[in-house]
Formats: structure tokens, sequence, C-alpha cells
């Protein structure tokens, strides 16, 4: 592995966040063995982060060889990144995914995302919980964000 990613600092503040883990979180990581550029910071980076708590799990893919898994968690990029819930050894996928490399202000959001995972709530309002009770098809909400 090559030299770390997270310096002391930052890995203590995230302990801070991290304290507070109720449930464990499994994340899964797919890659690439071609063709992606940054596939490797991008393992190297989650498998730091989920070294901070024991609440953390992570597993790795490749997403030629685990099409299959792959295709269950409905990713179809690389380096791609799942943050599901795990109760009694049991996934729970909510929909939360990235593709590419979660570095500057993304990083936060990961960060925020495992600890909203972990902790069983979105933070939203009653009122747009209810609203979205209406919805009666699917919907895709994607966000995009250039390293500019």
């Amino acid at each position: 592995m090559s030299e770390k990613l997270l310096n002391e600092q930052i890995i203590g503040q995230i302990q801070e966040v991290f304290a507070n883990l109720k449930d464990p979180v499994q994340v899964l990581f797919f890659g690439n063995e071609k063709d992606c550029e940054y596939c490797d910071d991008t393992r190297q980076l989650v498998e730091e982060v989920t070294a901070i708590s024991d609440k953390l799990h992570l597993d790795i893919y490749d997403i030629e060889r685990d099409a299959e898994m792959a295709k269950k968690y409905r990713v179809d990029k690389t380096p791609g990144i799942v943050i599901a819930g795990r109760k009694d050894e049991q996934i729970h996928d909510y929909g939360i995914r990235y593709a590419g490399i979660p570095s500057g202000h993304e990083f936060s959001s990961l960060i925020h995302d495992l600890v909203t995972v972990s902790n069983g709530d979105s933070g939203l309002s009653q009122e747009t919980r209810n609203y979205l009770k209406t919805l009666d098809k699917p919907v895709l909400l994607q966000v995009f964000v250039t390293p500019t």
C-alpha cells in the first residue's frame, strides 16, 4: 500500500464523528483492474475510513469478475461504492452510491452518509417524509460533481 491518504489529525476528527455510530454499515467497493484511473486510490481511501470503526465493514469486488454482485447493486461505473445498512448479517440497500473517488467536498458527504446509515435516520422533516410516501413511481436522484 502506498503512503496513507488520511493523516492522524483527519483520522482523529473522523473517530470523533464515528464515536456515535449505532448500527453496523456495509461498504461495498467495486473496482476494475483495467481502465480505472482512480480505483487504487478509492479502494485505499475506503479501506482507511472503514478501519477507523469496528461498526464499518468493507467488501471488495471487481466489477467484471463479480458481475453478478455489480448487477445486484446496480453498479456500472468504477470506482463504485455502495453504502448499505447491516443488521443481523443482512445487507439493507438504501440506494446510496458513489461513482468516482469521494475526495474534496465529497469526502465529507461520504462520512455523513456512513453516519446517516448507521443511525438509521435520514434527518428529513416529517413533512418531507409524508410527501415522499405519496410518490407512486420510482425516483432516481443523481448528484454530479466535477473536481474543479
